[in-house]
């Protein structure tokens, strides 16, 4: 009998850890069930970090949620989350905001000086 620590995420009917490759095979089954059939185990964990990373969560968390030793394991995640923190900054930077409130602006004068005529 295999002997779980606290730390043990996903356990057998009988309370054990799951084996090596046990997660990877449910998750295999289901997603074929389900008519999916690219994909794997290791995509719904580097999604699952990407997300929580996005979404605030420190780097030395994720690091220890996936059992990385060394914390440059991790960082590969950093590199889709600065995209995303790319498109943000682009979206929402405050000289776009106000450009675009300006296009705004101009927008509505056209259509009012439209309707004066």
């Amino acid at each position: 009998m295999m002997r779980c620590d606290e730390w043990t995420l996903f356990l057998t009917d009988y309370g054990e850890p799951f084996g090596k490759g046990r997660l990877s095979d449910l998750v295999k089954r289901y997603m074929e069930r389900a008519g999916i059939r690219e994909g794997a185990c290791h995509v719904l964990r580097h999604a699952c970090a990407t997300h929580m990373l996005e979404n605030g969560a420190d780097i030395r968390f994720i690091q220890a949620l996936l059992g990385h030793a060394d914390l440059s394991s991790t960082q590969i995640y950093t590199q889709v989350a600065i995209g995303k923190l790319k498109e943000i900054h682009v979206a929402t930077h405050p000289a776009k905001l106000e450009r675009d409130a300006l296009s705004l602006l101009a927008a509505i004068g056209a259509e009012v000086d439209g309707d004066a005529e």
